[in-house]
């Protein structure tokens, strides 16, 4: 058991990483608050009114990615703004935008799979004594796959024709998605429960797994810093090659033989830059100029609650489905699509 002193020490050393797991422990509850309530509220439909009645939560839709993707290319194509998963809209295009300056800060602050992919790399070092490093030749035959799987879903998409992708948004399927994928995760066996127990055990195994190799919505974040507004800078002549910054990095980037850090992996947690004992060695850049540890993090934060609290004044949060809607769609939700 560590001491008060302790952890004392770490918030002074390394402020920006507690907070951080502050905030990913909170977003976390969060998210399994949400659940919790959507699920109340599918009760209610599916049992016919039997139990109490729960407000939906919008946010339950920035678990339908795809969906998002075709309303975003409906809404693009000047097709409107969708009305029916507004949440997940505005969601997605912030999280995939936000790239651009705050790179993947959606991963290292927010993302749900993100944190629980991290505390199993904890619980490898726990048990195991150590995360292991996949060797190099592997990490580049399996870095391509979830640009691979990106590649799948944009391509399917973007060859959808705007009045089929039109037509999907007021499909039941589409209206009722949301509760699909619930039931997916209640009723989930054979080769998903089967993928996941080994995605779990290569987690304990090897740091983020899952994030590095899979996630093909961190790797359309990632793309979005191809731009090189923001990095990490090294400065050379004060390293001392100590690799403190590699080795506290969770997508395993070789940070201490980087000028600049413009891997389209990296998710400015800034345990990088927090982990260099020299002074002004590492500095988080943006236009090449530093800025202070906190400026991406901080930004990121208020930025999104900046965006959903626009979206909730503007009507363009909660979806258009109306309680009649709900009483019609959900008790045969899981027939739908079949």
């Amino acid at each position: 058991m560590k001491s008060k002193a302790w952890y004392k020490k770490q918030l002074k050393r390394k402020p920006v990483q507690i907070t951080r797991y502050v905030v990913q422990g909170f977003f976390l509850l969060f998210v399994l608050f949400v659940g919790l309530q959507f699920y109340q509220f599918y009760k209610h439909f599916e049992t016919g009114g039997s139990t109490p009645f729960v407000e939906r939560p919008a946010a339950v839709e920035g678990f339908l990615p795809i969906s998002a993707l075709v309303a975003l290319k409906v809404w693009l194509k000047g097709g409107g703004f969708d009305m029916i998963h507004p949440a997940g809209l505005v969601l997605f295009t912030f999280f995939v935008t936000s790239g651009i300056i705050f790179r993947k800060s959606f991963c290292s602050w927010f993302c749900p799979v993100g944190t629980i992919s991290e505390m199993t790399a904890w619980l490898g070092r726990k048990m195991l004594k150590r995360n292991f490093e996949i060797p190099t030749w592997l990490v580049w035959l399996l870095t391509p796959l979830k640009y691979l799987l990106l590649y799948f879903f944009i391509s399917m998409i973007i060859s959808m024709p705007v009045f089929q992708a039109s037509a999907f948004l007021e499909d039941p399927y589409n209206k009722v998605s949301d509760v699909k994928m619930m039931l997916f995760f209640l009723n989930i066996g054979g080769f998903a429960l089967k993928f996941i127990l080994v995605l779990f055990v290569l987690s304990l195994f090897f740091r983020n797994f899952w994030c590095r190799f899979l996630c093909p919505y961190g790797a359309m974040i990632g793309l979005s810093s191809i731009f090189r507004v923001t990095k990490v800078y090294r400065n050379e002549d004060t390293c001392t090659n100590c690799e403190m910054c590699t080795k506290v990095c969770p997508q395993r980037i070789k940070v201490h033989t980087k000028k600049a850090v413009v891997s389209p992996n990296c998710n400015a947690c800034m345990s990088c830059v927090e982990a260099c004992p020299i002074k002004d060695t590492l500095n988080m850049t943006v236009v090449n100029k530093k800025v202070n540890k906190w400026f991406i993090p901080v930004g990121f934060i208020v930025l999104f609650f900046i965006v959903v609290g626009i979206a909730k004044i503007t009507g363009h949060w909660e979806t258009i489905l109306t309680y009649e809607d709900w009483k019609e769609l959900i008790p045969g939700a899981r027939y739908i699509g079949h």
